[in-house]
């Protein structure tokens, strides 16, 4: 008998987690027979985005997941965003995965660099100039809350890029998450008036850049129904597992490679994959060089709205056992 170890916990992480011995084997097979009907499962699925940037004619974000509550969106740009954006019902955070990004708001302009993540406060306008970059975004139901210090904040500049001039252009409000159709309304406005505002206020956008060496999940930002934080993990046998009884669990694979373990199948991630565990699925990695990831958990229900690149796969006991000594 192969002994692992599981861990259940339950959103918000404020109590103590229930921890259990199991049988490698029997958590991972499936159910003896019985008169239960069950509902048919479907296997865990990654999304795949390049984590390199490829020229491209400018678009819109790319959706991952979606819901009433949470949007998860891809995007790439080398160019200006062609307005300013205001959204008044949600906090938008976002993750530089390559290139640089100019973010310009009425709390300050600061650079991007590959590894950063900002959060945007609800109501406060804002423009991004990209130079070969790609970024992730994430729309949450304000408030949303930094759960470590600043690594830096962003200034008030007469000229926040090299060539720079003021114009006049459009900004653009949304309700809701901000996505398409949520539009409010659109017309010019005075672009040096509108990030001059950051000379008139103390508070700034604040930049998230946790440790490159900190082991385990850096909590970065949590509201009442989501949390985002960053892992990062050496190596790992996977024998302790983790069930979240109320929560779904989003990663994002950031660099190394590793297998993905669950009771709806396995999968081999790879820097640029998405993948989402369900609520109350039993799940552990395995890899034996470093790893890392954002961890996204949500209190609801997030589909997914982008097509997969491939699905999880049965897995036995043997099997990660395999996996291991490889």
């Amino acid at each position: 008998m192969g002994l692992v170890h599981e861990v259940i916990d339950a959103f918000p992480f404020d109590k103590g987690p229930i921890r259990l011995a199991r049988d490698e084997e029997l958590l991972l097979s499936e159910p003896l027979p019985s008169r239960k009907q069950l509902r048919d499962q479907a296997p865990v699925e990654a999304v795949h985005f390049t984590p390199a940037y490829v020229p491209v004619e400018f678009g819109h974000p790319r959706g991952v997941y979606e819901s009433d509550h949470l949007r998860v969106e891809w995007q790439t740009m080398n160019n200006r965003q062609p307005f300013y954006h205001r959204n008044c019902d949600v906090d938008e955070m976002s993750y530089q995965v390559w290139g640089e990004r100019t973010l310009m708001t009425e709390l300050g302009t600061v650079e991007l660099r590959r590894g950063d993540f900002s959060r945007i406060p609800v109501a406060v306008a804002h423009d991004n100039y990209g130079r070969e970059d790609i970024h992730l975004l994430f729309y949450i139901p304000a408030p949303v809350e930094e759960a470590q210090p600043a690594a830096r904040t962003a200034e008030a500049l007469d000229v926040p890029f090299p060539g720079w001039e003021p114009a006049t252009v459009n900004e653009l409000i949304t309700e809701c998450l901000g996505g398409p159709g949520h539009d409010i309304a659109m017309y010019p406005t005075d672009e040096r008036l509108l990030l001059g505002h950051a000379r008139t206020v103390q508070d700034r956008i604040r930049i998230q850049r946790p440790d490159d060496d900190a082991p385990g999940t850096t909590w970065l930002y949590r509201s009442a129904d989501v949390h985002i934080g960053r892992t990062v993990v050496p190596a790992s046998d996977g024998r302790a597992y983790v069930r979240h009884r109320n929560a779904t669990e989003i990663q994002y694979q950031i660099s190394g490679r590793r297998t993905l373990v669950t009771q709806r199948g396995a999968l081999d991630l790879e820097p640029g994959d998405f993948v989402r565990v369900p609520v109350g699925v039993a799940f552990t990695s395995v890899h034996a060089g470093p790893s890392a990831h954002i961890a996204l958990l949500s209190a609801r229900e997030v589909p997914q709205v982008a097509d997969g690149s491939k699905k999880g796969e049965p897995i036995t006991a043997a099997d990660v056992d395999r996996l291991r000594a490889a």
